[in-house]
């Protein structure tokens, strides 16, 4: 009950959340709204990530962020172009922004893929060693004496926790600072890049931009509480309903997470505002793989957590063909709602995956 009446909850807020959004976006501009949205709404993914990774719930919090980049790109993005699609025939969108914030999604994806490569390599050395020191058990001196070279060469290194460790810290202070970089080409130098290119009409403003910043907040502390309870009902849904954490983590907890910025991203998508649905659905995950996800990284650093960029081999063969996916689908510049029933397709497909996973 905890966790239904908090899910329901949720949907009213977010609606207002996409409202104050659209507000901002109309004293500032589509990406800047679109930007604001994003990160209002990931709010609850950091908060939610921050109390795990404390309780040293790291593989939890692994999986929120995973399933959370999945969700965006998958369901969010695919209900745009699937609803936008039906209310017009195609919608266009800056093709030249699009590819840069899928080529932003490729460094993380490079950035998660790296300590899983990293990982196998060393399981390898080892495997060497093991092989070489049980051969000079059984043979002369000469083999013992190369397999001494085997052993030094494996051994001058640090164990692999430490390795898997610092390769990601100093992955995940580059990419925070990749990120930076794109914030400022999105918001200064390249600002012009950003902007909506739909037919939209124009729209009255109904609030003022002080007023809309600070409903904007006060909206996503709501959300906030009501996602911090539905965290701690998972216990009780996954042996209520038969499921995995695994399954929560990845599917339930991030379509709640994400309710806010799904609803936003369809409204306005509806009104032929692709550039800004774009921005919060694809700008959401942007901002989860590239700033939250490195950021609980640095924050497990501090909290003398061991928070890794090492995730499951099926999790980071998935990440990399979703975003393959959403780039060849975002290349051309313009959207159908064939292509947004793609997309959720995949995702209900992978839904079924972590079910059984």
């Amino acid at each position: 009950m905890v966790f239904i009446i908090n899910f329901l909850a949720i949907v009213p807020l977010a609606k207002l959340l996409g409202d104050a959004t659209e507000e901002l976006a109309l004293h500032t501009s589509q990406s800047v709204g679109g930007l604001l949205n994003a990160t209002f709404g990931n709010a609850v993914e950091i908060i939610i990530s921050i109390f795990a990774l404390k309780a040293g719930l790291i593989r939890v919090v692994q999986s929120s962020l995973i399933g959370s980049i999945l969700s965006n790109l998958l369901l969010v993005l695919g209900m745009c172009f699937l609803a936008g699609g039906i209310y017009h025939d195609e919608l266009k969108f800056n093709q030249t922004a699009a590819q840069t914030s899928a080529a932003v999604l490729f460094i993380s994806v490079l950035g998660v893929m790296m300590p899983a490569a990293l990982k196998a390599q060393i399981e390898e050395d080892f495997e060497k060693y093991k092989i070489a020191e049980a051969a000079v058990n059984q043979t002369t001196l000469l083999l013992n004496n190369q397999t001494d070279l085997v052993k030094a060469e494996w051994e001058h290194h640090l164990p692999m926790e430490t390795r898997l460790l610092v390769l990601s810290r100093g992955t995940a202070i580059v990419m925070l600072i990749i990120y930076g970089l794109f914030l400022f080409f999105q918001l200064k130098t390249h600002k012009k890049l950003y902007e909506d290119t739909g037919e939209a009409e124009e729209e009255e403003k109904h609030m003022t931009w002080p007023s809309a910043l600070i409903f904007l907040a006060g909206i996503t502390v709501l959300v906030a509480v009501c996602s911090e309870y539905l965290v701690d009902s998972i216990e009780g849904i996954t042996l209520a309903w038969g499921i995995s954490e695994t399954f929560a983590g990845m599917v339930l907890l991030p379509i709640v997470g994400n309710a806010a910025e799904h609803l936003t991203a369809v409204t306005v998508s509806i009104k032929g505002k692709m550039d800004l649905a774009i921005g919060v659905a694809v700008g959401s995950s942007q901002q989860i793989a590239m700033m939250v996800t490195p950021l609980m990284v640095i924050l497990g650093w501090m909290m003398n957590q061991d928070m890794t960029l090492y995730f499951e081999v099926f999790e980071t063969a998935v990440l990399f063909m979703t975003v393959i996916l959403v780039f060849a689908l975002v290349i051309d510049g313009s959207s159908n709602w064939l292509e947004g029933a793609m997309l959720i397709g995949v995702y209900v497909i992978l839904g079924i995956a972590f079910y059984v996973a």
